[in-house]
């Protein structure tokens, strides 16, 4: 099976690239053209998220170009990586999370490819959004590898791209999240919609606004992600051979 990882553009030095692929699709362009890589000697597909160069914000991201154009790809397992903000107190920055729980508090997003005219109307099944064979192979990578990560965890999808309130995670607290992030919706129900085996690689970057006195600094935020990316991509690398198995 064909996998595709989908992330920023800095996991791009970790790969090596054989080729870009031009390719359109009936919703627009993808963020950037996809790239055939090798996840040491597994052949896959990397999409940066955000482009390349990252300049698109999330809310303004093609989520249904980027799954529609890996789909057409040959794609039929992706991995995610996400950078996310930590409210479970335990969650400080650099912990790595492989959730199995999502809510979903954007809005205006193109969230689904039944949108009417002649596209088939599909309710999917939706309960364990990560549900799957790809969530299990990251999870016995991190064991594998001997890297901790937390492997329930509840991802609050939020509008972005500014950070949120105090009174906002809070919010998100009493719900039930226990990280906040910007990107899983609604790129994980599209992916279930076209029956992509999806599940998520999430890297705390910074506790979520409020829970502590410093104000959240981009800079600090980038280079916690940089530091955090090395091991990331070593789950993400035995995860690859795993699904080889």
């Amino acid at each position: 099976m064909t996998l595709a990882v989908i992330g920023g553009s800095g996991a791009l030095d970790h790969f090596t690239t054989i080729r870009t692929e031009a390719i359109t699709t009936p919703f627009g362009a993808p963020s950037a053209r996809p790239r055939h890589i090798r996840i040491g000697e597994i052949p896959a597909l990397f999409l940066p998220r955000h482009g390349d160069p990252h300049r698109i914000p999330p809310h303004k991201v093609n989520y249904r170009a980027n799954l529609h154009a890996l789909k057409t790809l040959g794609a039929k397992q992706i991995i995610a990586i996400n950078a996310v903000g930590g409210i479970d107190a335990s969650l400080k920055p650099g912990a790595m999370v492989i959730p199995d729980q999502l809510i979903d508090y954007t809005w205006g997003r193109a969230h689904t490819f039944s949108d009417g005219g002649s596209a088939m109307l599909r309710h999917v099944e939706f309960a364990e959004p990560f549900a799957g064979r790809v969530r299990q192979a990251l999870i016995q990578a991190a064991a594998d590898c001997s890297i901790a990560t937390v492997n329930q965890g509840c991802y609050a999808v939020t509008q972005g791209p500014r950070l949120e309130t105090a009174a906002e995670v809070q919010r998100l607290k009493r719900d039930g999240g226990t990280i906040v992030g910007m990107t899983a919706m609604p790129e994980t129900g599209l992916a279930r919609e076209l029956e992509l085996d999806y599940a998520g690689l999430c890297l705390v970057a910074n506790p979520a606004a409020g829970l502590t006195e410093t104000p959240i600094s981009e800079q600090a935020i980038h280079d916690q992600l940089a530091r955090t990316m090395e091991q990331a991509l070593v789950i993400v690398t035995r995860a690859a051979l795993n699904l080889q198995q």
